[in-house]
Parts: C-alpha cells; structure tokens; sequence
C-alpha cells in the first residue's frame, strides 16, 4: 500500500510540477496551503458572524439574508468559508497521504505526525459545527446523528438526543453554545497547527505567491458558478428522508447510520490509535541512516549547519580544545540524517586547496571525501567534445545510475527528505 501510494505521488508530483512548476506544485505545499485555507475561513468566517443571529429562528433566516441579501459580497464570502473548509480537508488528508507514503512520520519526525493526529478530530469538529449553525435540513440530520453517536459513550448522563425530539426541546442557549464552540475549537486547531511545526525550523506557513494567488482566483471563480446554498429549513417535527452530503467533512455519518455509533467509535478510535503509535511500528523501510558526525578539528564554529538545519538538531557549545571558538553539537534523538549541516559547512567546499578534503560535520554513510572521488570518477567517463551535465540525486524518484550517460555524470545521494 505504501509502495502504491508512493509510486502515486511521485507521477503526481512529476505531472504538477510541469503544469504548475515546481515553485508553485501544490503538492510540495501542503501543509502551507492548510495554513492559507485556515486563515481564509477565518476572515470570512469574522464577516458571517457579524450578520449571523444566534437563535433557532434567526439562525437559518439570517443565513439566507447574507447569502442572497447581499449575494455580491455576503454570498461569496459565504462560499469562500465552504470552500476553503473544504480545501483545507482536502490539503491535510492528502498531507497525511504524503508524509507516510514517503516514511516521514518515524524517528525525529514522531512528534510533528503524533501531534498532527488530534488536529484531524479538531478540524472535522470545527468543520461539523459550522454546518450545524446553517440550521438546515442538513445541519438536523448531523446534530441528530451525533447526539446519538454521542450517546453511545457511558459518560453521558442525560440523553443528547432528548435535545431534538421536537421544536419545543430546543432552545436559543443552544445556538449560543455552538458559536461559542465554533470560535474555540478553530482556535484550538490554530494553537495544535503551531505546537505541529514547533521542531521544524524553518516551517513554511505561506505558500508561493503565484500559487496563493491562483487558489484565490480558482475559489472566487466557483464561489461565483456554484455558490453555497442551504438545503430546506430544520423542522425537529418532521423526520428528514433525503438529504445532500458534504463528503468531505460528513463522511462518517453514514457509518454511524448504517454501522451504529458504538461500531463507528471504535473504528475513529482505533483508527486515531494505529495512526499515533506508526511511528514505533515494525516495518520494512530501510535501517536509519546514522546520524551526523562532528569533526572538532574541523568544526570553526561558523554556525552555517545551525542555522541550515530543518529539525533543530544542532546546537552549539564551546569548543573542546580551541579556546573562544564555538563547536556544532549534534542531537541524535533530533537528527533525521539529511545531510544539509554537510553542504552547509564551509569546510565542505572542494575548491579548498588541502591534500585531504575534510568537513567539521559529515554524515558517515557518505563522507565529504568520498563524494568527492565517485564525483571525480564520474566526470572522467564524460565526453569532452559536448555539453556535460553533472547530477545529484537520490533514488526516489528515478534511479540516479541509471541516467549516467555519455554527457550526464549521475550521483546517487542519500535522500534529505
């Protein structure tokens, strides 16, 4: 499966990236695309909270006023809140895909995936809450539903669904109570997103430009041709027969239909609990890399790997034996082994004229020197009456030797990702 999915990204991610480029593949984005479809709900979401009217007979009307009262402004900022919802629970599922299809969950990188899983369940809340304040058709099949599915669990005394028997069993305080939760549970998600990126250095939030532009252009031009509608007025006194989904956001709620609630929080459950201990899961990728080396001889203490590395592994202390100096330190338990402290220390550069190339900080499996000589060998097969081509890269993708030709010399790296 995770072959599969792997395979699928990287046709994915080849096909984007020549229709889009690579600086603007949503792909490579995901995670900076989730922040920008946050932040785009929220403004919007201001704007609808201003006209909204929190009560069982205001709320549906007052939806309806904002969508085609003033369907200029009102209506799009309406879609733009849906759309960008669902945007953004397109962008982090397809981010989940990712990350494990490519084996970045384990290691170092626990922490950023466990703490990613609470924010699932904070993102449908968020997304499930919005559609109960539209007090729609919709929003009373779902509120039904989950008080029932709440009900299954032995902490609730009083039944939920004793909520919705009627319209007589519901009151304002309850509106009241989902906008009061539709504030806090978006603004919890904003805090976990943060504490999500906290061991990434250099975290992108934003994504291109270029791309953040067309994204906005791509939701103005279907909030315009599909805008978001509500369904029929909630009526608790008639049951509801028929009613559209949002697939995106609704899916488990024909599970607990057809499964049962208890059936369907242990399958959420059980699910969340798998996708938390992953990481510490036997599987057949291959044996971690070891992680960098600092050679104090050669360590200047320039900080350049400090500030080069993605995951906050190095730090720096004084130096063991140069006295006012500086020496890099690396933290095994942090350390992912891309090699970029490698590239970045200056002591790396081959144009250095020693007899033995040396670098203050290195990666075992593939010393600076030795890159140096297979970079040596490599070039020397090349043709010299033509234009040569001198490629590093690592097998993900396609198999680096496989492309060494007459003019490309191909070096197969360890991958940094």
């Amino acid at each position: 499966m995770k072959a599969l999915l792997k395979r699928g990204f990287n046709l994915l991610d080849s096909l984007f990236s020549r229709a889009f480029t690579p600086a603007w593949n949503p792909l490579y984005q995901l995670g900076a695309l989730s922040f920008f479809y946050f932040w785009i709900v929220a403004v919007t979401g201001v704007y609808l909270f201003i006209f909204f009217e929190t009560s069982i007979s205001g709320a549906y009307s007052s939806i309806e006023q904002i969508t085609h009262g003033q369907w200029y402004i009102g209506g799009v900022m309406r879609s733009f809140h849906r759309y960008a919802s669902a945007a953004m629970g397109i962008c982090v599922t397809l981010h989940v895909l990712r990350e494990f299809a490519m084996d970045r969950y384990s290691g170092p990188r626990w922490f950023s995936w466990v703490s990613g899983i609470p924010l699932l369940w904070l993102l449908f809340a968020s997304a499930i809450g919005g559609y109960w304040l539209v007090w729609d058709q919709q929003a009373q099949y779902i509120a039904i539903l989950t008080a029932e599915w709440f009900d299954a669990l032995p902490i609730m005394v009083d039944p939920m669904a004793s909520l919705f028997l009627n319209e007589s069993t519901l009151s304002d305080r309850f509106f009241s109570l989902l906008v009061f939760l539709h504030i806090g549970i978006p603004l919890a998600l904003l805090l976990g997103m943060f504490i999500h990126i906290k061991r990434v250095t250099a975290p992108r939030s934003n994504p291109a430009r270029g791309l953040a532009a067309g994204t906005l252009l791509a939701m103005l031009a279907v909030s315009l041709w599909r805008p978001a509608l509500s369904q029929a007025p909630a009526n608790l006194d008639m049951a509801v027969t028929e009613v559209g989904l949002d697939w995106v956001f609704l899916n488990p709620y024909p599970l607990i239909n057809s499964w049962g609630p208890g059936n369907t929080w242990v399958l959420l459950v059980g699910l969340s609990t798998v996708l938390c201990l992953l990481p510490w899961m036997p599987s057949r990728r291959p044996k971690r890399t070891p992680v960098a080396v600092v050679d104090p001889d050669n360590c200047n203490g320039c900080g350049w790997c400090l500030a080069d590395c993605p995951y906050e592994a190095v730090s720096m202390k004084e130096h063991d034996f140069k006295k006012g100096h500086k020496q890099s330190v690396v933290d095994p338990d942090l350390c992912v082994s891309c090699g970029i402290c490698a590239g970045a220390c200056p002591s790396s550069s081959p144009f250095r004229h020693v007899d033995e190339l040396t670098t203050g900080i290195s990666i075992p499996e593939l010393h600076i020197k030795e890159l140096l000589a297979r970079t040596e060998a490599s070039l020397a097969k090349l043709s010299t009456d033509q234009p040569r081509i001198m490629l590093y890269g690592c097998d993900h993708g396609s198999v680096v030797p496989d492309i060494q030709s007459s003019t490309v010399a191909a070096i197969s790296m360890p991958c940094a990702a």
